[in-house]
């Protein structure tokens, strides 16, 4: 990111330059803008392209399968697939930056249309396109609400290919209009930065208002925050017979962002029960399971009732649970995608001014399992009261017992994996049991119960090569860092900022005004000399 100065039209502006864009801010700065937000841009633009050239091969192959060939025949033939030409939909564009980005950095795009509430934020999005030298035709600023907008576009011929949706906190309002209005087929990207909401645990009924489910206080909250979102986007789309399938889901910075294709599909809108999922926590261990609400059979024909897993306490200690969700339980990433995304990250390393970070959390996140939810170190050793436990320890004897190991790209020292609890505890008990420093606990505590259980293995700690991810060894930036001092969510722009300012000033002046009323007249106290000097500051 570069900043100026720059006249556009006899008025002076400040500038920004981001990627390939360079956008204009005046100098009352009344549109939204998040620097820290480049990772989300660059992310969403490898997305969108990597997710072209899926949708390319797919058109061509079955355009080819009705003439009799493969694709591996027409690429000896030296046959290349036809070029796809995605219409997208910016819902809340505010300066228009993403968008603009978008037309210059996304090749062979039909339009966007670049759709803000706020008149200066599209008056902003008009500047920026000429600035940068875009047509209208391919970059369509519009004055409308974002919820209409998408339900003017539910006819099929109508629909969107892509739908980017990034709101200032939840998108919940939006996710309806979104999920009709993109094509079968087609992508969407969510944003919400509520984590407060999503990821805390002062607000659940707040969280369950927005998402239909409730958090839990657990190390795995940002896994689950995802899970949540994606849950909301799950039920919405099944109501209009359209499933969603997630590609990538992301836990980044203050926010999550996932990407997801919709399809007109109602034989698996019927797996949408098998895909939700109670969370059981308990208390004590921290230990938890998850209960899905529907069966279905092997062959995917049959649906059928679920049957309750998780007990009435806790296998390991003994103590209650809380509930927690409902949440998706299926697989978070499309594997197959986040290889080609990262493919092209690697081959287009210059375009993307965070290239370094999309390669170490693209390449986290293609090595995590399909397991629901985590462990973290922290939560296993103070379950049974021990010395630290590493990673590649437990990996590896995770592994040695035949089940599968990873980390989250949501929290480094965390344990998915798929093996059943009391394999996870039984390696814990094994871990004590070598440490010749472990104190006893005391009778009836949380930790006794777990080292008193039974073991039901024999944990190999051998060092295990599967334990110790590629990303690890290669030095990447993993994890996310802090991009900036100070950094998180900025101000709500435009009106809102306005009329915040506005409302200071009436304060001030009543605050005044009630000191005044207040007091004999001619006296002045203290209050009333405040309230003065307040107005006299605001004024000035």
């Amino acid at each position: 990111m570069a900043q100026g100065t720059t006249t556009f039209n006899d008025q002076a502006f400040a500038t920004i330059t981001e990627g390939q864009a360079t956008i204009l801010f005046p100098t009352n700065n009344e549109v939204f803008y998040n620097p820290v937000q480049q990772f989300n841009r660059d992310m969403s633009i490898a997305a969108i392209r990597t997710w072209r050239d899926l949708v390319s091969q797919e058109k061509w192959a079955k355009a080819l399968k009705k003439e009799g060939r493969t694709v591996e025949e027409a690429t000896a033939a030296g046959e290349t697939a036809p070029v796809f030409k995605p219409k997208i939909l910016e819902a809340l564009a505010a300066s228009g930056l993403r968008s603009v980005r978008y037309a210059k950095e996304i090749p062979d795009l039909d339009h966007i249309l670049c759709n803000d509430l706020d008149a200066e934020a599209v008056a902003s999005i008009k500047r920026n396109v000429e600035y940068n030298g875009l047509s209208e035709e391919l970059v369509r600023p519009n004055l409308g609400d974002a919820k209409i907008v998408m339900y003017q576009h539910l006819p099929p011929q109508l629909n969107y290919h892509v739908v980017d949706l990034d709101p200032y906190g939840s998108a919940t309002p939006f996710i309806d209009a979104g999920v009709q209005s993109v094509s079968d087929g087609g992508l969407m990207l969510i944003t919400c930065t509520d984590l407060q909401v999503l990821a805390g645990t002062n607000f659940t009924e707040t969280c369950f208002t927005k998402y239909g489910g409730m958090t839990l206080k657990a190390d795995f909250c940002h896994e689950m925050a995802l899970r949540l979102v994606l849950n909301l986007v799950t039920q919405t789309a099944a109501k209009h017979r359209r499933y969603v399938e997630p590609l990538m889901s992301c836990s980044i910075d203050f926010y999550v962002r996932i990407f997801v294709r919709v399809h007109a599909s109602p034989i698996d809108v019927k797996k949408t029960a098998s895909r939700t999922s109670l969370v059981y926590l308990c208390q004590g261990c921290k230990d938890f399971t998850h209960q899905p609400l529907g069966k279905v059979s092997e062959d995917g024909k049959k649906f059928m009732f679920a049957t309750h897993k998780a007990g009435g306490e806790c296998s390991q200690c003994g103590r209650q649970f809380h509930i927690g969700g409902p949440i998706y339980n299926g697989p978070l990433h499309n594997k197959a995608f986040v290889r080609s995304m990262l493919e092209h990250v690697k081959a287009n390393k210059t375009s993307y001014g965070t290239s370094t970070r999309m390669e170490g959390m693209l390449t986290v996140i293609g090595e995590e399992i399909d397991a629901p939810l985590y462990y973290s170190l922290r939560s296993l050793t103070t379950g049974v009261h021990s010395n630290s436990i590493g990673l590649k320890e437990i990996g590896s004897a995770l592994v040695n017992a035949g089940f599968e190991f990873s980390i989250s790209h949501a929290n480094p020292t965390s344990v998915k994996t798929s093996a059943p609890s009391h394999v996870v505890w039984d390696i814990m008990r094994a871990h004590v049991k070598k440490d010749a420093k472990a104190k006893e606990q005391p009778e009836g505590s949380v930790a006794r119960a777990i080292r008193d259980k039974a073991m039901t293995i024999t944990p190999d700690f051998t060092y295990n090569k599967a334990a110790n991810p590629p990303s690890r060894k290669i030095k990447l930036v993993r994890f996310q860092e802090n991009p900036e001092k100070n950094w998180g969510p900025k101000a709500r722009a435009g009106k809102k900022r306005k009329n915040e300012d506005a409302g200071a000033d009436t304060a001030v002046v009543k605050k005044k005004a009630k000191a005044e009323a207040a007091e004999p007249a001619g006296e002045a106290t203290e209050a009333t000399e405040a309230a003065t000097e307040a107005t006299a500051e605001t004024e000035a």
